[in-house]
């Protein structure tokens, strides 16, 4: 059913080419974001689970 609506698409090629622009871009920015990132940030960021100060004291009577 689809195959007559792009037997007459020229350049069908390119949506896939834009795809892949969008993810290499999109990982790029990432990548130079860990990069530049605060390492303090990342370091408070990765202790967070593990911190039992960042707990409010009435959370900790209600686990108990």
């Amino acid at each position: 059913m689809f195959k007559h609506y792009f037997e007459g698409a020229e350049h069908i090629a390119v949506g896939p080419v834009i795809s892949l622009v969008i993810f290499f871009v999109f990982f790029l920015v990432l990548l130079l974001w860990v990069v530049k990132a605060d390492k303090g940030f990342i370091k408070k960021m990765r202790e967070l689970p593990l911190d039992d100060a960042s707990v409010e004291p009435q959370q900790l009577n209600e686990k108990q």
